[in-house]
């Protein structure tokens, strides 16, 4: 139940900003902040993975933090789903969770964009201690919440690149005495990059998180209902803010490749998940240009790869194709299994690549001079990472294109036999 008045909740909720997770492996700050606006007794925030969850942070039975559980197909995609929820003793969510002695819950997703990656559970002794209204507040917490955890899993990849820039120093000036001065000035111009890109992701991501943390807030009307072209420029706002924050990760993407400190979490799922999942966050940019997409998977089948980063393979290809299609065309996003591998391809019929491009466009901040490329911004990072990616999982990555004539990428993965 929510304790404040409105006027005592608008001036809390912005505290939420303040939260300061990067000492804290419990997630005490967050629930700290949390109690100061509902009454509770239990608090969890668990991260969603295809079949199963992981609990991050909790204010009770911190032993069981990571301990991962399973759930049953229906519930997932309930949990993958944007709507929270009102929950008892007797659901099958609180009973798969293993939840003793609370008879009454209330559950709020965590994402960032169109993107679900967990949700949040706030639980009481009494029955019945939780409302419509209390969920609608809840809501606007996570989408605060949602973006702070994300701003620290961005932080600590900087502070393992950093490590590992320092272990690098020691081991080069060893081996490689002969060329000390060159490796030193090597070394001090990474070192710069690094600095650089931790500072402008502070700078960057602190009052970015604030610009869509308050247009998610205006855009719930908790100030006040807005008129239509004040509800069209807070949208614009917020979609300007994602596409920004869709860069920045880019370029941490590949500090975070670069640091080595990328690593695979296998589980087995089925690739059509993972299609359709992409196909839906993407289809909103896609039905801005009348581009319709298509998914053509004649049997569903089980893969065992790391699930995260084949989405993330998928929506840097299908987000790819659909900024360079023509409006009113078509992308096709194809599965397939082979004997020992499993095939994802993604078919546009767009502007094309000259083949004398096919070996530079998966090098770093490459991006081809032309007029219609010149409309679409991007750090030229995204099928470096989509490189990277799949060769984290073995695999490998070809295009088959000409200019005007469209483009097919073919990301091919081997299976464990």
């Amino acid at each position: 139940m929510v304790k404040l008045k409105n006027d005592e909740l608008l001036k809390q909720i912005p505290s939420l900003f303040k939260i300061n997770l990067k000492e804290d492996k419990e997630g005490a700050n967050i629930f700290q902040k949390l109690s100061e606006i509902f009454e509770y007794d239990f608090g969890y925030i668990y991260y969603l993975n295809p079949n199963t969850v992981q609990l991050k942070f909790s204010n009770l039975n911190k032993e069981l933090i990571d301990k991962v559980y399973k759930i049953s197909k229906k519930d997932i995609e309930f949990l993958y789903s944007d709507k929270g929820c009102l929950l008892d003793e007797k659901s099958s969510i609180i009973k798969s969770l293993n939840f003793v002695g609370g008879k009454s819950y209330i559950l709020h997703k965590l994402g960032v964009g169109q993107t679900i990656y967990g949700f949040l559970i706030l639980g009481s002794k009494k029955k019945n201690m939780y409302s419509e209204e209390d969920l609608s507040v809840l809501g606007i917490c996570n989408s605060i919440i949602s973006y702070v955890i994300k701003d620290l899993e961005l932080s600590n990849v900087f502070k393992i690149q950093l490590k590992a820039l320092k272990d690098g120093l020691i081991e080069k000036n060893n081996a490689y005495k002969i060329i000390k001065e060159q490796n030193e000035k090597i070394l001090e111009a990474d070192k710069v990059k690094t600095e650089f890109l931790a500072n402008v992701s502070h700078e960057l991501r602190t009052p970015l998180n604030a610009i869509l943390g308050f247009s998610e807030i205006l855009s719930e009307g908790l100030y006040g209902e807005l008129n239509d072209k004040q509800k069209d420029y807070v949208s614009d706002i917020r979609v300007s803010g994602l596409h920004l924050l869709g860069m920045i990760n880019e370029i941490l993407d590949i500090s975070k490749i670069e640091a080595k400190a990328m690593k695979l979490v296998r589980s087995d799922f089925n690739i059509m998940q993972a299609l359709t999942e992409v196909a839906n966050i993407l289809k909103p940019l896609a039905s801005k240009k009348g581009v319709r997409l298509i998914i053509d998977c004649e049997d569903d089948f089980k893969v065992n790869a790391d699930y995260q980063k084949i989405q993330q393979i998928l929506y840097n290809l299908v987000n790819n194709a659909i900024k360079f299609s023509p409006e009113k065309e078509e992308v096709e996003i194809i599965a397939k299994k082979e004997k020992n591998s499993f095939v994802l391809m993604v078919h546009d019929n767009g502007i094309g690549i000259d083949k004398k491009y096919h070996g530079k466009i998966f090098a770093k901040f490459v991006q081809l001079d032309s007029a219609y490329t010149k409309k679409e911004s991007s750090t030229g990072l995204g099928l470096t990472i989509t490189k990277e990616l799949t060769e984290l999982h073995g695999g490998k990555i070809s295009i088959k294109s000409e200019v005007n004539n469209g483009s097919t990428f073919i990301v091919e993965i081997p299976q464990q036999v």
